[in-house]
Formats: C-alpha cells, structure tokens, sequence
C-alpha cells in the first residue's frame, strides 16, 4: 500500500468523523416524548455562554486538508516533506480559525418558577422573554429551552 493511498484513506477517514462531530440537535427536533413543564419567569440575566463543543476539530480538519495538499505535491521524500509540511501547516491554521470562531456568544440566565414552587434555571440565546411571562420550559438538560405560552 503506497503512502499516496494511505493519506487519501485518512484524509477521508478524518473528514467522515469530522462531519459526524458537527452533528447537533435543534431544539424542536427532539424526537419521541419531551417533558414539558410550565412556569412564570422570575428573573433574566445577560450572560456569555461558552462555545466549545467542537474543541479540537478546527485543528483535526486544518491537518486533514494540509495532508491532502501535501500527497498531491511532488514526488518520492519531497512528497513526504510536502505532507509532513501540509499537515502541520494545515493544523496550525485550523486551529486559529476555530479559536477565533469560539468566541463566547451573548445569551440569557432565565429563572422560571414552576407552578409547584421550584425554581429552574435555563441559559439559552436571547429571546423575546421577558419577566412575569407564563411560559413553558421544554426538555431537561443542556437541551432544556424556555419557550412562551400562548
């Protein structure tokens, strides 16, 4: 087996698992049954929330496509050290546009006080809310959301 195919192997190999990282869930698109509960927001806070759930991927793909850049770059050991040069050079700057990507992004705290008496807390992006509104919190979790009701 040629390094030429091995690279063309792990390049497709790493962008499918790239890909398959970057898969989420919207809210709405839950399937099967959602707790749903309702309430009366209390309080809504501004705050940043963090955005790194795909840490590390800007650097995998960066890699991924020097890699490819690189076997098709020359021929014999200068091929190689095309390779070896695309890979890091492509990790580098992979990296640096996803760290610049994964600036935290503005949201809200809502404090909801349910019709028993607790007290749930959801950060999500911003929304119309606003507080003394009857709304309905959706989900549990990171996939909770706090959704008006009409």
């Amino acid at each position: 087996m040629s390094l030429r195919t091995i690279a063309g192997d792990s390049l497709a190999l790493l962008l499918t698992l790239s890909l398959a990282a970057c898969q989420t869930t919207t809210p709405g698109s839950m399937q099967g049954a959602v707790e749903v509960r309702s309430g009366v927001i209390e309080q809504i806070t501004d705050v940043q929330i963090s955005n790194t759930k795909t840490r590390g991927l800007g650097a995998v793909v960066g890699g991924a496509l020097g890699l490819g850049v690189g076997s098709l770059i020359g021929g014999g050991t200068g091929r190689d050290v095309a390779m070896v040069l695309g890979t890091i050079g492509g990790a580098v700057t992979g990296n640096a546009v996803q760290r610049r990507n994964q600036e935290p992004i503005p949201g809200h705290d809502i404090i909801v006080r349910l019709t028993n008496g607790v007290l749930v807390s959801v950060t999500q992006e911003p929304t119309n809310l606003r507080v003394g509104q009857k709304v309905f919190i959706q989900g549990s979790g990171e996939d909770a959301r706090v959704t008006p009701a009409k």
